[in-house]
């Protein structure tokens, strides 16, 4: 009999056939994989024959989290001009939520202003939206702004170095001439319209602004209006651009087996979960690209 062979019991699921079914290969290469000590739960090693719970028990692969929890969706949504980013917008306008499918209900993971465009996520996974969104773990966004005027080398050196704003001065940033008024600037904070105050700050306001890429997410190919979910491989990018996840909380201590896993080891939510890509959507709707009002760093 095959180690793997079984399904549920009161103790679990076979680690190796989580792992198969949330893309990491054949059973038989997780069987590998776990044999070659790459697989841990809940911090440990694990074993072949390990049974865990996929809904609590913190799986990893070569130290990054895997998206075991079912449910969780990851959406990749290139959001035009005229769409605010919230669930529901009081004015009547579009939002992000009515470019990607109402079920499961998603949440976008940070903000772009009305008239930004660019690449946005979207997800239920709320561990990874705070560590994706939190200033502490400096997870980059590229930007694309197209400013007004000619900015000198001394413009864009200032933007490298950090400006002052009305919040305080800005973090050393990434900042490049790309064309003839274009500059291409990449940020770790989530300041409220930051790129568009930093690029004010210099004398040259923004004209038209793009998110280009979040963290190790970026796609040239997907249209504005449309979204698609990310593959496995991206999730787990993203989950270590991200940083890692916090440590399982420990069962009360009387508490019995409580929420440990098979093993009795504490547990955490579980990474994420990954899909395949699948481009989907539609023209954009709205137009235009002058200056916006809005979020953190657009």
């Amino acid at each position: 009999m095959r180690p793997d062979d079984g399904e549920h019991d009161e103790e679990g699921e076979r680690l190796q056939k989580v792992l198969a079914r949330v893309g990491m290969g054949s059973r038989r290469t997780c069987e590998d994989l776990i044999a070659a000590g790459r697989v841990t739960v809940n911090g440990e090693r694990a074993s072949l024959g390990r049974r865990v719970d996929a809904e609590a028990d913190v799986i990893a692969v070569d130290g990054t989290p895997i998206g075991t929890k079912a449910g969780l969706v990851y959406y990749l949504l290139n959001k035009p001009t005229g769409v605010v980013t919230t669930a529901d917008d009081p004015q009547g306008r579009p939002t992000v939520l009515d470019l990607v499918p109402a079920e499961p209900r998603v949440f976008p993971v940070g903000r772009l202003d009305m008239d930004t465009e660019g690449l946005l996520l979207l997800t239920n996974d709320g561990g990874l939206t705070h560590r994706l969104t939190h200033p502490s773990f400096g997870v980059e966004k590229e930007y694309v702004a197209r400013v007004e005027g000619e900015p000198s080398r001394r413009s864009v050196r200032r933007l490298r170095e950090g400006v002052e704003l009305d919040d305080g001065p800005t973090a050393p940033a990434q900042a490049a001439l790309v064309g003839p008024g274009v500059i291409r600037l990449t940020i770790h904070e989530g300041r409220n319209r930051q790129v568009r105050r930093m690029c004010e700050a210099i004398g040259h306001p923004v004209d038209r602004l793009v998110r280009t890429r979040i963290g190790p997410l970026a796609d040239r190919k997907l249209k504005p209006g449309a979204w698609r979910e990310l593959t496995t491989d991206e999730v787990r990018a993203l989950e270590r651009a991200a940083g890692p996840r916090p440590e399982p909380e420990v069962t009360p201590a009387g508490g019995g087996k409580g929420r440990g896993g098979a093993s009795g080891k504490p547990r955490s939510k579980a990474a994420p979960k990954g899909g395949t890509a699948k481009a989907k959507g539609g023209p954009p709707k709205g137009g235009g690209s002058s200056r916006g009002r809005g979020d953190a760093h657009r």
